[in-house]
């Protein structure tokens, strides 16, 4: 089975009329359905791999400053500790000391699978970051998660192309605004790298990439990439299956890898 990331955007993604939030809609009708998705979520930080086990996960709605009915939303599908189990199993088989936690649903996965699975009825276990160990240490954890996706489980990187709130919020793009240059060098060197199936260069990305830092400031909306081409297996090319861009400074885009 094919593995993805997706630019998750705010939460509000949801909400709006977007070039992305319509992508996420119609792509989610080609997905068929796996016997479970593992969610590599931006917003699940920890210190080692860790997995939710929960059957019936609730909802945590990270943020503040959006629209009050996003309290509102549920995405009720089921959790799923047979297949945490095997993710578990893998991880520690390859050294890497995973965990277990049994914790709701944060918005880097009910946003996406909001559009791409609305009728919440395929088992979905998250899968944390670990932000302190990088780009590296991210695509090893990806490939060890390679069988996971040969028995049908669809592997989902729910993160960002570029995330830099900082520019963000100082308010000078509008929603419609074109990307500045050193956004879209780095988009550009992204998609050329993923397509050409780069990981060396890829993994080195804060030093050859175009404006690599800026772009991600902070490195964890960008590593569920990581996983999502190294669960694709060695050798691995990506495929830019959407791109736009919100703001001007934040890239949207979603890649398929295979």
């Amino acid at each position: 089975m094919s593995t993805l990331f997706v630019s998750h955007g705010a939460p509000n993604l949801i909400l709006h009329n977007s070039e992305a939030r319509h992508f996420l809609e119609h792509f989610g009708k080609d997905i068929g359905k796996p016997r479970a998705i593992l969610m590599v979520t931006a917003h699940f930080e920890a210190h080692r791999p860790t997995l939710t086990n929960g059957t019936h996960p609730p909802m945590i709605y990270d943020f503040g400053g959006f629209e009050p009915e996003l309290r509102t939303v549920q995405y009720r599908a089921p959790g799923s500790p047979e297949v945490a189990s095997e993710a578990f199993k893998l991880l520690d088989e390859a050294g890497l000391s995973p965990a277990f936690a049994d914790r709701g649903f944060d918005h880097g996965t009910w946003v996406p699978l909001v559009l791409m699975r609305p009728e919440a009825d395929i088992p979905v276990v998250q899968l944390s970051v670990e932000p302190d160990k990088g780009a590296a240490y991210h695509l090893k954890l990806g490939r060890a998660l390679k069988p996971l996706a040969e028995s049908g489980v669809l592997i989902i990187g729910s993160g960002a192309a570029t995330h830099n709130l900082h520019e963000f919020f100082r308010g000078q793009y509008r929603p419609d605004s074109p990307a500045p240059d050193w956004v879209k060098s780095f988009g550009d060197w992204l998609d050329r790298k993923i397509t050409e199936g780069d990981t060396e260069a890829l993994v080195q990305y804060r030093m050859l990439a175009p404006n690599g830092a800026k772009n991600h400031p902070t490195e964890e909306h960008l590593l569920p990439l990581f996983v999502a081409m190294g669960a694709a297996g060695e050798g691995a090319h990506g495929t830019r299956v959407h791109t736009s861009q919100e703001y001007g400074v934040l890239m949207m885009d979603c890649y398929q890898f295979s």
